[in-house]
């Protein structure tokens, strides 16, 4: 993970692009732009985490970077992959968040006092996070959607819909936002300050996935 991380580094240091869009892998894949775009733009970006999950825990709760993301991005992560230009809390939203679903090892989304959204605040009002981008002076957002804030009702790619399971025992929150809802929430957003950032991570092709594996052993595919 350090490798790819100090590629991606490279690679951003090198094009210096005013934007960054990034699709697939799990959510770790938006340490590396996000961070690089907190250095260029500072104070003025904002960072909308549309995730049921808020990725902010530490060293001392997880093994895992995807499950760091924020907290790596505010300076308070994995050590070796802390931001180089470390966000404020004040700069970070957690969207789609479901409090009562929050783990222990979730704790410091009110440790770091990092603003949070549920989504039923996410519809009632739907300018929510619009509101608070204009409210912080944002001019520009950069935002990481992890596809996991969709129902499994609504979205199939994601890992609590995988086929012969139940999401209700998937062992973490399950989210509850339909993609038009979330569509309308981007182009909110896209509105309210320039988008300089996206990323569109934990994609699950479980049909296609499954199909492959099922026809891996015809001899007329070898």
């Amino acid at each position: 993970m350090q490798g790819q991380l100090t590629a991606v580094q490279g690679v951003l240091a090198t094009k210096q692009p005013d934007k960054v869009l990034m699709v697939g892998g799990d959510c770790a894949v938006s340490l590396a732009p996000f961070d690089y775009l907190s250095g260029r733009y500072g104070r003025d970006l904002g960072v909308v985490w549309l995730d049921t999950h808020p990725d902010i825990s530490t060293t001392e709760e997880s093994h895992h970077l995807h499950e760091m993301v924020v907290s790596s991005l505010l300076g308070k992560g994995a050590p070796g992959f802390n931001a180089h230009h470390p966000l404020a809390s004040d700069q970070v939203i957690l969207a789609g968040l479901i409090e009562e679903d929050l783990r222990p090892m979730d704790h410091n989304v009110f440790d770091y006092q990092v603003q949070r959204l549920t989504p039923k605040q996410l519809r009632e009002p739907p300018n929510a996070l619009s509101d608070w981008v204009r409210g912080h002076g944002f001019k520009q957002v950069a935002v990481h959607f992890d596809l996991d804030a969709l129902s499994p009702t609504a979205f199939r790619s994601i890992y609590p819909a995988e086929p012969g399971t139940d999401p209700a025992d998937f062992p973490a929150a399950v989210g509850q936002l339909t993609l038009p809802e979330v569509a309308n929430l981007l182009t909110q957003l896209d509105q309210s300050a320039e988008l300089v950032g996206l990323t569109v991570a934990e994609y699950m092709a479980w049909d296609a996935l499954n199909l492959r594996q099922s026809l891996s052993g015809l001899s007329l595919l070898e």
